[in-house]
This record gives C-alpha cells, sequence and structure tokens, in this order.
C-alpha cells in the first residue's frame, strides 16, 4: 500500500482520466466516488434549473448517497479530485468526506475544469470541515507532469 489514497468523483470521464494517471504514474492508490445513482447527462445539465445536479448543488445539505466508502486509516495523504460544479466541489464530495475519518491527514484537492479554478472550492471546503487539514489544491487539464510534486510537497 503507498502512503498515498487517489479517491475521486468522475461524472464523464474526465476526473477518473486524470486520477488514475496521477495514480498509475506514481504508485498512488486509488478508490472511486460512486454514487447510489449514477449521473445521466440530463442530471448533469447546468443550465436546467429542475437538472438532479442543479437541484443538489443548490441545497448545501443535501448529501448524495454513495455505494461504498473505503478505509483511509493507512495513509497519510488523500488526494481527492473532483469536476467543478457551480464554482465548487460536488456535494458528493462531502459524502465522502463526512463517510471517513481524515483528521490528521493531509487532503489535497484538484480538479478539472475548463475554466474554474480549485481556490474556491479547497475555500469551500476548509470552511465547512475546519477540523480537517486541507492543503493548496491544483486544476488539472491533462498534464499530470506537476502532480507528484505537488502530492509530496
Amino acid at each position: 500500500m503507498s502512503n498515498v489514497l487517489v479517491a475521486y468523483f468522475s461524472a464523464s470521464g474526465v476526473t477518473r482520466n486524470v486520477a488514475e494517471k496521477i495514480a498509475n504514474e506514481n504508485g498512488y492508490d486509488i478508490f472511486e466516488i460512486v454514487p447510489e445513482e449514477i449521473y445521466t447527462p440530463e442530471d448533469l445539465d447546468w443550465t436546467d434549473k429542475n437538472s438532479r445536479s442543479t437541484i443538489e448543488m443548490n441545497d448545501r445539505q443535501f448529501r448524495p448517497p454513495i455505494v461504498k466508502s473505503c478505509d483511509v486509516s493507512g495513509y497519510d495523504t488523500v488526494v481527492i479530485g473532483f469536476p467543478v460544479w457551480w464554482y465548487t466541489a460536488p456535494s458528493i464530495i462531502n459524502t465522502f468526506i463526512e463517510s471517513v475519518d481524515l483528521s490528521g491527514k493531509t487532503i489535497k484537492a484538484f480538479c478539472t475544469s475548463g475554466g474554474s479554478g480549485i481556490d474556491k472550492c479547497v475555500n469551500d471546503l476548509a470552511s465547512a470541515y475546519p477540523e480537517l487539514d486541507f492543503a493548496k489544491g491544483m486544476r488539472f487539464t491533462g498534464d499530470v507532469s506537476r502532480a507528484k510534486e505537488w502530492i509530496e510537497e
């Protein structure tokens, strides 16, 4: 087992590709955060005020159920990857964070996004979970050559 876990949520496959590259190229363990109900393209239509993702993101208390969680006790660093939704982390990331014990761990978030950065996402998570140690995040658009240096610094 490596000392780093890459946990990720991917609705369309973009974040999955980045997470797998980071894990495979650096020998890290990987865990996919899978929603009990997979998101369809209609669910992800951010222009539709009645789409599932819009409704979920408008309710900051909502926690989409996940298929399973994982044991993070053997890791010092947990990297959490996700697409940016409504300028922040999707609420399923809160579901994951609340399902594991991240106290005492370094948490590094990365996002995949065409335009939005990671800073607001990390600030929102750090505000929601002030007892946890969120380090500086990173946005990836495909090139993960800086991932190891960022994760292990």
